[in-house]
């Protein structure tokens, strides 16, 4: 995660700030923006191990995004919809500040978080656009690309 950090850092010089503790001391700001823009590398040859946080987070975030389906389909208020969409910026902050991972494998993690931080920007931005979503499932679809993950299960179509 030290690359993540360094990245972070740059970030936090060219985009709009968003708190967030690292290392349970420190706020530092961090712009959704960075993550957005991020390009996905290639999918390894063997699937990266995954560490507890890593697996805890993405869990997480994964029945955050899966709740989202619901908007899709009319059935959420706009508090409903900020709730899901800073449970997964709360768990993005968790994986920056817990996650331990090897520097290729934390790049692959960068790829993923980008879109679902965007994707929670956009639904606290505008409550009622659902098309967020979509991208955030996308992102979720490609962490089994990259991490072996023994309690992933795919997301429902």
């Amino acid at each position: 995660m030290r690359l993540m950090r360094s990245l972070l850092g740059l970030a936090l010089m060219t985009t709009a700030p968003f708190a967030f503790a690292q290392d349970g001391n420190e706020a530092h700001a961090h712009g959704h923006e960075a993550h957005a823009a991020a390009e996905q590398a290639p999918a390894p040859e063997k699937r990266w191990v995954v560490d507890a946080p890593l697996q805890t987070g993405m869990g997480k975030i994964r029945t955050a995004v899966e709740s989202l389906a619901h908007h899709e389909m009319g059935h959420l208020d706009k508090k409903q919809v900020v709730t899901l969409a800073a449970e997964v910026d709360a768990q993005v902050q968790y994986l920056i500040a817990n996650c331990n991972l090897d520097p290729k494998a934390d790049a692959a993690l960068h790829g993923i978080i980008g879109p679902l931080l965007a994707g929670a920007k956009a639904l606290r931005d505008d409550p009622q656009e659902a098309a967020p979503v979509a991208m955030m499932r996308a992102a979720l679809n490609d962490y089994p690309r990259y991490f072996d993950d023994p309690d992933w299960l795919p997301l429902a179509d």
